[in-house]
């Protein structure tokens, strides 16, 4: 008999959409968010213990990424989108179930008089609002494995771009999402096929847009805007 899986938070980040998130948690450290739970799940004995964990998995819903339909392969970003890999062996959003599975870093448990405990966390990779469904804690001897392989992604696991950001508009953002910025950039966060060197994207991050060019190895931002009713 099958269980109906329950909504139990939202995670909050500085991501509105998808596009520029970090394909994978803990790629860039300076990334916050905060997990705040529905009424029915804040109760703080629910929470015992938990601060003495480091790092927790955090089971959430790709609520931007569902489909009515599944197929058996997709084509991973870091293959040159061309290269059909099945599902089960990427971590691709676009599944038969649309969970994702993120190991973050818990920088501390705040209780607030409304909210009740409101973890926060760093190394997130989840857009605004994203649904959770269930926090567990992340247990080294059990869940770290430097021997393990990595299957195709071993060779592809590393690409980062030099990021060229005028300090006139990184300052634009407040200091303590500087360093968030500019490592996101780092990640390549553009698409893979790009129609030209000169092609402008923009990335909406903590209510600011960051627009940029590519061209090979360098990520060049152009200016950074403030986002309409912010």
């Amino acid at each position: 008999m099958s269980q109906e899986m329950k909504i139990i938070a939202k995670i909050h980040t500085d991501f509105p959409t998808k596009f520029g998130v970090p394909r994978q948690s803990g790629l860039v450290d300076a990334l916050k968010g905060r997990i705040v739970f529905l009424p029915e799940y804040r109760q703080p004995e629910a929470f015992r213990g938990l601060e003495e964990f480091s790092h927790i998995w955090v089971l959430w819903e790709f609520s931007q990424a569902k489909r009515d339909n599944w197929a058996a392969t997709v084509t991973p970003p870091r293959l040159g989108g061309r290269v059909h890999m099945g599902v089960f062996a990427t971590r691709s959003p676009f599944r038969p179930n649309p969970v994702g599975l993120s190991c973050v870093k818990l920088d501390e448990i705040k209780f607030d008089e409304k909210l009740g405990p409101v973890l926060h966390v760093s190394g997130v990779d989840m857009v605004d609002g994203t649904p959770v469904y269930d926090i567990k804690p992340y247990l080294p001897y059990a869940d770290a494995h430097p021997e393990a392989s990595a299957g195709f992604a071993e060779k592809t696991a590393v690409h980062e771009l030099q990021v060229t950001f005028p300090e006139e508009e990184l300052r634009k953002f407040p200091l303590d999402k500087q360093a968030a910025a500019v490592e996101i950039l780092r990640q390549d966060p553009g698409p893979i096929y790009r129609k030209s060197e000169d092609q402008v994207f923009k990335l909406e991050f903590a209510g600011w847009d960051i627009h940029f060019t590519v061209q090979g190895e360098e990520l060049k931002v152009a200016e950074v805007v403030r986002r309409e009713g912010r």
